[in-house]
């Protein structure tokens, strides 16, 4: 995984509500857009972030380009998150 890019990706509220979009299933590029009030031109350039980062995969249908998440990044990228973290939690803890 590409951490540096990873994070860059999901630094911007957008990418991130794209993210959340696709968690419901693949999506085109057009209904991808439809939901957000930004050019044509932006949307690309967020779809390319996500795409570089590899935390989406395309595939071509036909006229369109059809994204879906690739969960074994966004897998990998939640169990690092959580690494983070000590187990048992840090509340519980001595002071």
């Amino acid at each position: 995984m590409k951490q540096q890019e990873v994070f860059r990706a999901l630094a911007d509220p957008t990418r991130r509500a794209i993210l959340k979009r696709l968690q419901g299933g693949a999506m085109s590029a057009g209904e991808l857009g439809a939901a957000f009030d930004i050019t044509p031109a932006s949307l690309s350039h967020h779809f390319a972030v996500l795409k570089q980062a590899d935390l989406v995969r395309t595939e071509r249908r036909g006229q369109y380009i059809v994204y879906s998440l690739n969960s074994t990044v966004v897998e990998d990228l939640a169990r690092m998150v959580l690494d983070l973290f000590p187990s048992g939690g840090a509340r519980g803890g001595k002071r």
